[in-house]
């Protein structure tokens, strides 16, 4: 399993838009191969910050096959114009011992 941590910056008076763009987007990512779960979180302290967090099964599910996919596009229109460049996106693996 890989954990894909996306951070988002929402544009200046966008966030509410963001959120429920996020949102719709996440509906669009848990119909893809190898998606496990999806979750939206908020920033508390500085409420214009998002982080998705997504669960896949290989590194190649989030890289190869949504991202080449027809989903991607799809996931993309919920949240075009509504944040600043760029998208940082970052994948973790569990650490066993």
């Amino acid at each position: 399993m890989v954990l894909e941590i996306a951070r988002f910056q929402a544009a200046e008076g966008k966030a509410d838009d963001l959120q429920a763009g996020l949102l719709r987007g996440a509906d669009v990512v848990r119909r893809a191969q190898g998606c496990r779960s999806v979750v939206v979180r908020r920033c508390i302290e500085d409420p214009t910050q998002f982080i998705f967090t997504i669960e896949w099964d290989t590194l190649e599910d989030h890289t190869v096959t949504f991202r080449g996919g027809p989903l991607f596009p799809e996931y993309r229109s919920h949240i075009a114009d509504l944040y600043v460049e760029p998208i940082v996106a970052t994948h973790y693996q569990t650490v066993e011992g």
